[in-house]
């Protein structure tokens, strides 16, 4: 897979966060909306572009599971960060309700809401069927579901006899997200934004980013491709201070690995006695795209990401245990931006 030259790699871009609202060992899911909270104020401070909450369910180490509620409670404590999804598994819902919340979100926060759209159930197959009751065609069904609440939020459902009010005419914008080819194509050919998930998913990266752009068809909405790749980023004063933190990053993917549910837990000073040399491959495969270093460094690991995937936009995702380090993580990584 050719790789491709961004137009410009000296990170000139926007950067935008994805907060997967960690549920911190020893605290619970009020801390972690708090935590959720304040750092949304310092990211719109450091000039981060959009603040994005992905849904989640049955996971003790992530509390987002009500996702437009706290979309809501991000919004209504901020002033001009766009917040959004990153993103509501759409199988998971009904389109009309969907249509409803975002078109409620927009009323209150004009210009500020972000619609990301996922496929996957953001969980395990037996919460899948409690959140649907039924698994048949979820996943198929996505295009379909799509389309759906597309005419739910366009002026020309006015006449309909089902209406999303609040929410029919309003500018919302829709992202389609993913971690392969499939939402890549369909963003593509219609003309919307695309996200990919290459900070858990890395394998289909620039695949997925040459079948959007190849597929894109200009839009209403969107004349030029425009697409943003998720990352772990992990900044700090130096690099061991950086990789120290990162560990808690790994322990939460070793879990994942190992089927163990728990919430995020404290660095370690190393991961030797904790993985088998098996294990830290899997994880640091699905860590492929993870960043970890001090400024220089950070911004160096980055500025050759933008350049060989060309994306428009960086999101970052960071695990880290304390709540002001990774404050401060994020505060050093916008320092990198012009």
């Amino acid at each position: 897979m050719e790789e491709t030259s961004a137009p410009d790699s000296n990170l000139t871009i926007p950067f935008s966060v994805l907060d997967l609202v960690p549920v911190l060992s020893g605290k619970g899911p009020s801390d972690s909306f708090k935590n959720s909270m304040d750092l949304a104020r310092n990211c719109e401070k450091f000039g981060y572009s959009r603040y994005w909450i992905a849904e989640h369910h049955n996971m003790a180490g992530i509390a987002s599971s009500a996702t437009s509620i706290l979309i809501s409670h991000i919004a209504a404590g901020t002033n001009s960060i766009r917040v959004g999804s990153g993103g509501i598994m759409l199988p998971n819902h009904a389109p009309l309700i969907i249509a409803e919340q975002f078109g409620t979100l927009e009323s209150l926060f004009p210009g500020r809401i972000d619609l990301g759209l996922g496929r996957a159930p953001g969980t395990d197959q037996l919460t899948a069927m409690a959140l649907r009751r039924n698994l048949e065609g979820a996943g198929e069904d996505f295009a379909k579901s799509l389309m759906e609440l597309r005419s739910y939020l366009s002026s020309d459902n006015s006449e309909s006899a089902v209406r999303a009010i609040p929410g029919e005419g309003l500018d919302i914008p829709i992202w389609l997200l993913g971690s392969s080819t499939y939402s890549a194509q369909l963003a593509g050919i219609l003309g919307l934004p695309f996200a990919f998930a290459s900070h858990f998913a890395p394998a289909q990266l620039f695949s997925a980013l040459q079948v959007y752009r190849e597929s894109f068809r200009p839009s209403l909405s969107l004349k030029k491709p425009y697409a943003i790749a998720c990352v772990n980023a992990i900044a700090a004063e130096t690099d061991d201070e950086a990789e120290f933190q990162a560990t808690s990053l790994f322990t939460a993917f070793l879990n994942v690995i190992r089927g163990k549910r728990t919430s995020l837990q404290a660095p370690v000073a190393s991961m030797d006695m904790i993985w088998n040399e098996q294990e830290r491959f899997a994880v640091m495969q699905m860590l492929k795209y993870t960043f970890i270093g001090s400024g220089a460094k950070m911004k160096s690991l980055l500025s050759e990401f933008v350049s060989k995937t060309g994306v428009n936009e960086i999101m970052i995702n960071s695990h880290i245990f304390d709540h002001k380090t990774r404050v401060r993580s994020y505060e050093i990584i916008s320092e990198l931006v012009s």
